[in-house]
This record gives C-alpha cells, sequence and structure tokens, in this order.
C-alpha cells in the first residue's frame, strides 16, 4: 500500500492512499488545478484515481471537490449528513429584502382584488376597495443573492479545470454519489474501509482505516480528543496520519479571536500537541512504522514543538523499522511511504 499527503493543514487537506489495483483520494481541500499539480509532483496519476472519500464538510477538505470530481468523472463516498450539509453550503440561496416583501404582499392583494372585482356584481367596487388595503408600495428593489460560505471563499480560476461551461450548472452536481454510515465497512476495490465517528463540530465527520493485503493505514485529523471508539479503530496501524494541530500556549497568546481558540480547544476543535503526545504515551500501541504528524496550525504551531513533543511521547519506541515520525506540510506533498 501507499500513502501520500498532497497537503495538510488549515488552507486544504488532502490524500492519496493506494493499493496495487486501487487508488482513493481522500479529501479535496484544495483548488482542481492545485490538487492536480500537488498529484504531478507526487508522481500520481489522477487518471487512475476511482474513488473521492470525504471526511467532513468543512471548507479546508472540500473546497476542489465538485469541480475534481467531474472533471475525472469518479464517484464521491460521503455520509448522508456530510452530503445534505455540503449542498446546503454550495448552493447559492436568494433572500428577499423588506421593501421588496411588502411589495410582493401588495400586488398579492392587488391580484385578489382583481379576481373578486371580476366576479363582483356591477356596482359593488366599494367591496373590492377594502381588500387591497392601505400598505405602502416601496421602492423596487431587487432579491439580494447570498452566495453560499464555500461559493465564496473558493479559488475564483474560471479556467481551473473545469468540463465547458453549461447553462445554469448546478454546484451541487457530482458524476456518483455513494453514502457510508461511521463503523459500518465497506470495500472499493481491493481496499477494505473501516469509517469511524470523531468529535469535530461537524454534520457527521469521520476518519477512516485502510487495509488491503494485511497493511493497515489510517487518517485520523479534526478531533477535539480521542475517545474510546477513535483509540480502538488505531490499533494494528502500519502507518498513522494524526492530527498535532496547536501548542497550546501559542494558541493562547496567539492572534485568534477569542471565541475561535475556545472552538480549537473544545472537545470538537483540533488535537493539541500535548493531546496527541498523551495518546501516544498512553494508548497508542506502538505497532506502526510510520507516524505522520498532520494538520499543524501555521499561527498556532511550530513544527519543531509537534515533533518534539511526539518523540517524547514515543521515547524508546522509535527504530529505524518503527514508530518514525514525519510532518505533513500544507505547501507541498509529502514523499509517498510505500509498505
Amino acid at each position: 500500500m501507499r500513502m501520500t499527503v498532497l497537503a495538510s493543514g488549515s488552507k486544504g487537506n488532502s490524500t492519496v492512499v493506494a493499493s496495487a489495483n486501487t487508488r482513493l483520494l481522500v479529501d479535496a481541500g484544495l483548488s482542481c488545478r492545485e490538487l492536480l499539480k500537488r498529484m504531478a509532483v507526487a508522481n500520481e496519476d489522477p487518471s487512475a484515481l476511482d474513488a473521492i472519500l470525504i471526511t467532513h464538510e468543512h471548507h479546508d477538505h472540500i473546497a476542489g471537490l465538485a469541480t475534481l470530481a467531474r472533471r475525472l468523472r469518479i464517484p464521491v463516498y460521503l455520509t448522508e449528513p456530510t452530503h445534505r450539509e455540503w449542498v446546503r453550503m454550495v448552493t447559492p440561496r436568494t433572500t428577499m429584502t423588506y421593501a421588496k416583501w411588502l411589495d410582493h404582499v401588495q400586488k398579492e392583494k392587488e391580484l385578489r382584488a382583481e379576481a373578486q372585482l371580476n366576479r363582483a356584481p356591477h356596482g359593488r367596487e366599494d367591496e373590492v376597495e377594502a381588500i387591497v388595503g392601505t400598505l405602502p408600495t416601496p421602492p423596487d428593489q431587487p432579491c439580494e443573492v447570498i452566495p453560499s460560505v464555500a461559493a465564496a471563499s473558493a479559488d475564483p480560476d474560471p479556467d481551473e479545470c473545469e468540463d465547458p461551461p453549461t447553462p445554469r450548472r448546478d454546484p451541487a452536481h457530482l458524476p456518483a454519489i455513494e453514502y457510508f454510515r461511521s463503523g459500518t465497512n465497506f470495500s472499493i476495490g481491493d481496499i477494505s474501509i473501516t469509517p469511524f465517528t470523531i468529535p469535530h463540530d461537524a454534520a457527521d465527520p469521520c476518519g477512516f482505516v485502510f487495509e488491503s493485503e494485511s497493511v493497515r493505514m489510517a487518517i485520523a485529523t479534526d478531533l477535539g480528543y480521542m475517545p474510546p471508539n477513535v483509540k480502538a479503530a488505531l490499533k494494528r496501524i502500519d502507518v498513522l496520519l494524526l492530527e498535532s494541530n496547536h501548542d497550546l500556549d501559542m494558541l493562547k497568546d496567539g492572534p485568534y479571536p477569542w471565541a475561535v481558540k475556545q472552538r480549537v480547544l473544545s472537545r470538537v476543535g483540533h488535537l493539541s500537541n500535548h493531546a496527541t503526545a498523551e495518546f501516544l504515551a498512553r494508548d497508542y500501541d506502538g505497532g506502526a512504522a510510520w507516524i505522520v504528524l498532520g494538520h499543524l496550525s501555521e499561527a498556532n504551531n511550530a513544527p519543531e514543538l509537534a515533533l518534539l513533543s511526539a518523540e517524547q511521547a514515543i521515547g524508546g519506541r522509535m527504530t529505524l523499522l518503527g514508530n518514525r515520525i514525519l510532518l505533513a506540510q500544507q505547501a507541498a506533498p509529502l514523499t509517498p511511504i510505500c509498505l
């Protein structure tokens, strides 16, 4: 099997997991153009991808999803709540100003009055007048179109790698959709996949364990703490991509607003270096050949601090063949890990 981390961090996340016969892309958190560029750098052939799997609907995990899936014409696997929330995010919403609403109500009354006038006997127009009412007619104002959060923050790239534009393309259109449920195994090609629930502030977030020919790889990022089900899922893993998001002191003294700091520190936020080290010291079974520390915050962490914290937690279990630690990057793909 092979794991290639294309990007990991708050600006975008994406990883290729491959076996001898199957290639999967986990998350598509960069633009389509950037994802294709990263795959070219890592010698990963995008045309060989069999599917895209989504952990959750936050923008740094789905930014290039629709464009890439349509470009490659491959299915997208995600949970039904995640899909529903993603559709809500990418679909533009139309709202009406108060003045426009008043105008709409006035016109409806006028139409009802006209209809009744046509039915009323001659000479009873005074009754119809009472139906119209006294609502003022405000100046005509157009409706506002409120773009979705995802659409507003996505890369504009008009020629990014999209198929030729068609009129009124549905922004939520995907070539094919497959639903899965956390805790229920399924397979794509020769890769067996076990999704597991993670604690994060999304609709239905999950991590994954991938297995083929007795090699097991896992992705567990974007979780506020390590609950028992996650600890159980991460047993007997050969390559583990694990979050080490922030240094506690750097976050507390950092530039984020207090409300954002509270979110990151919450039980549905992100793992700190300390929390990751605590898991590695107390609950990790020590069986991985490689541990990849991912989703490092650029503002509230330093690679050296994350690495030192993990190395101290693993201690004497680090060898030339086991428990080697790598740092996933935001700006460039990691060298593929092959077992």
